[in-house]
């Protein structure tokens, strides 16, 4: 199992939200070039980059930065979201180096977009379906939609999808802990993989995460806890790996 470390972007600055509120908002560092390399150093095989601006915005806005960290660390595997609305955005990125792009809103607005560009990008293409009490929300949180994650997710099976990224967005950037039962019951409803995202907060998380890998959970995103101390990335990636 994969442990991602998650640079969240906003106005150039790595940062982290409580809850996805964009005014709610701790910045970590005003480089996060230099933070991707902190967390490759710390063993991180993969990271999860996050355009909040473009969340809200609709399109790139701090997506020359991107493309300086996938420049920087080539050998790195990369997902990005946020702001991923259109094909030249998709085609752009992968151009630059990124490896997965993942469709949040567009995909519960526009269902029929993430079957089209499945076709056209074969195998990069990530699914975010973030989720308050069980219902998709989109446009960066601020809407909540009337669909379940797991009608969505089954919706998303056969459009050649890499994975499904799941986020409880209650638990997003307050350290309460990951939602497991709600994690594991979408990997059990469906055949693709789940990464799990909102809420890690310690080593025990991680382990809780470990025992219920098999069901279909490749990963887990972290973002909160590493950068405020309360999980240790190393020792988290080394506990996943030796699944």
């Amino acid at each position: 199992m994969l442990i991602i470390p998650a640079i969240d972007l906003k106005d150039g600055q790595c940062v982290r939200l409580k809850q996805g509120r964009m005014e709610d908002d701790t910045v970590f560092s005003s480089n996060p070039v230099a933070m991707a390399e902190r967390w490759i150093n710390a063993g991180a095989r993969r990271l999860h980059l996050v355009d909040l601006n473009g969340a809200f915005a609709g399109k790139p806005v701090n997506a020359d930065i991107i493309h300086d960290i996938a420049k920087t660390y080539p050998d790195v595997t990369i997902q990005v979201g946020g702001g991923i609305r259109d094909e030249k955005t998709i085609q752009t990125y992968l151009d630059a180096g990124v490896d997965y792009v993942i469709i949040g809103t567009k995909a519960v607005q526009t269902p029929s977009f993430v079957t089209k560009v499945g076709l056209e990008f074969p195998g990069h293409i990530i699914v975010g379906l973030d989720a308050r009490d069980g219902m998709v929300a989109t446009d960066g949180w601020s809407t909540v939609s009337h669909h379940t994650a797991i009608d969505m997710a089954q919706r998303f099976e056969q459009d050649n999808v890499a994975a499904i990224v799941f986020t409880d967005i209650s638990r997003d950037g307050m350290l309460q802990g990951v939602n497991i039962e709600s994690t594991v019951t979408l990997a059990q409803s469906i055949h693709i993989p789940v990464i799990a995202s909102g809420g890690i907060t310690t080593i025990e998380d991680i382990k809780a995460l470990c025992k219920v890998a098999k069901e279909g959970i490749m990963g887990a995103i972290t973002g909160r806890a590493i950068y405020e101390g309360t999980l240790d990335l190393a020792e988290a990636q080394q506990l996943a790996h030796n699944l």
